[in-house]
């Protein structure tokens, strides 16, 4: 009886080992594509696009805890502009969050997995206006100065807050085992603006997963 309890605990040992080897202790992801405002947010801002880097840690074969960065950029629609007044807008709202990982299939070619969690946003605004500035300019041949009207963009309202939001979602991976996988992702996200205030977007991602 001793020996068989010595054998199956020698065969846990090595299955335990096995799995670890198979599976690499830490996990990134990089990636990028179009983000829809949702909610009231799309009464305000024109579908914009978002970038999204990664790293964590595989605490199980289906289980994986990620701290990711967002970066999601949006212009100010028309409709908006027109009512208050400006001619061009902008807003850019990166983010830093912890997110829990749950996978389907991971040793298998195609995985669906579900993520979501929550962190930090910053929520950056401005609003310009078309202006023209002058630099100097110089004629090597001629060997005289002159000036140079550039057009720019000048800000003339600007405005950031850092708020306290969430995410959730779920994507597909595709390839084998623990090598790297193509994945597209969509994931909501809500920011908590205050005063039943939200600003909501739904990125949808695509990029590598390693």
């Amino acid at each position: 009886m001793r020996n068989t309890c010595l054998v199956l605990s020698l065969l846990g040992v090595l299955g335990a080992a096995a799995v670890a080897q198979e599976m690499p202790r830490a996990t990134f992801n990089i990636g990028g594509g179009f983000t829809n405002p949702m909610q009231s947010t799309r009464d305000k801002l024109d579908t914009g696009w978002n970038i999204s880097a990664g790293a964590g840690v595989n605490l199980h074969p289906n289980f994986a805890l990620m701290a990711q960065f967002n970066y999601n950029a949006f212009d100010v629609n028309t409709a908006t502009l027109n009512s208050i007044g400006f001619p061009n807008g902008t807003v850019r709202i990166p983010s830093a969050t912890l997110n829990g990982v749950i996978h389907t299939n991971p040793r298998g070619p195609v995985d669906l997995y579900f993520i979501g969690g929550g962190g930090l946003y910053h929520w950056h605004q401005e609003f310009t206006v078309p202006s023209v500035t002058t630099f100097t300019g110089f004629d090597p041949y001629f060997g005289v100065f002159y000036p140079v009207a550039v057009p720019v963009n000048q800000v003339v309202s600007s405005y950031s807050i850092n708020k306290p939001g969430w995410n959730g979602g779920a994507g597909l991976s595709f390839g084998t085992r623990w090598h790297t996988k193509v994945y597209a992702e969509a994931r909501f996200h809500r920011i908590i603006l205050g005063a039943d205030r939200y600003a909501d977007m739904l990125p949808v991602t695509f990029g590598l997963r390693w």
